[in-house]
């Protein structure tokens, strides 16, 4: 991502993060910081179709890891996918490995995304209180599958948006292309890939972790790692 939007980006959320804000103006910062990762995408595409060097396939492995590592796991999984990449879960001790394939334009937004969203839902869970009677544990693994299920959302509405903007055929041909793409790399190196059953969640955090999630700054600090790197990820929430 360019120096340039960066910076755009950090000074929108520095304006968003600010107390003397009001929810509205947070919230419009915030929309612009989001609105400005998403055209930076469809960019990056569209450089790409005309110059595929400019952006490479690649992939990169992070690890995730306790507290609460399946359901980090399920955000970084919630943050990839809208922006075209794909992650394969592998367990590893007491967390989880990710393998990340995408883009390289695409992995840098979602290791921009994921690192902040990680830090925000921390500072959510310290501000929500647990119902009383009810296990802790439950009610955040729920919290935090309605944070990440909010999200996903809204960086799809972002991404539908940017590509609408173009107003071009063509640029939903680019798009799909890549993802394809992204697909076909997934199944050379997992070729007996399975799809995991879906998991059943007691707890009853989930409606305040979607509304933490409308809430959430999309966008963060400076990416972690390299595309080839392995980038470990956890700490809190706890």
């Amino acid at each position: 991502m360019s120096e340039a939007m960066l910076s755009k980006v950090r000074k929108l959320l520095a304006q968003a993060e600010d107390p003397a804000c009001t929810a509205a103006e947070s919230a419009a910062f915030t929309a612009k910081a989001t609105e400005l990762i998403a055209r930076y995408g469809v960019d990056r595409a569209l450089l790409a179709a005309r110059d595929p060097t400019t952006d490479p396939v690649g992939d990169r492995v992070v690890d995730v890891v306790a507290p609460y590592a399946r359901d980090k796991a399920g955000l970084l999984a919630a943050v990839a996918d809208p922006l075209r990449c794909r992650c394969v879960r592998r367990p590893d001790g007491s967390g989880f490995v990710l393998h990340l394939f995408g883009f390289a334009s695409d992995l840098e937004r979602v290791d921009l995304l994921f690192t902040s969203l990680l830090v925000q839902a921390a500072h959510g869970l310290a501000g929500t209180v647990v119902p009383s009677g009810e296990h802790p544990a439950a009610f955040r693994r729920s919290w935090l599958a309605g944070f990440a299920r909010v999200v996903a959302e809204r960086l799809r509405a972002a991404e539908a948006g940017a590509a609408a903007e173009r107003g071009t055929p063509s640029v939903a041909l680019v798009l799909a292309d890549r993802s394809d793409r992204v697909a076909r790399r997934v199944a050379e190196v997992y070729p007996r890939l399975r799809t995991a059953p879906t998991r059943r969640l007691a707890g009853s955090g989930f409606g305040a972790g979607a509304a933490a999630g409308h809430r959430a700054d999309l966008g963060g600090p400076d990416p972690v790692g390299r595309p080839t790197g392995r980038t470990p990820l956890g700490g809190p929430p706890r």
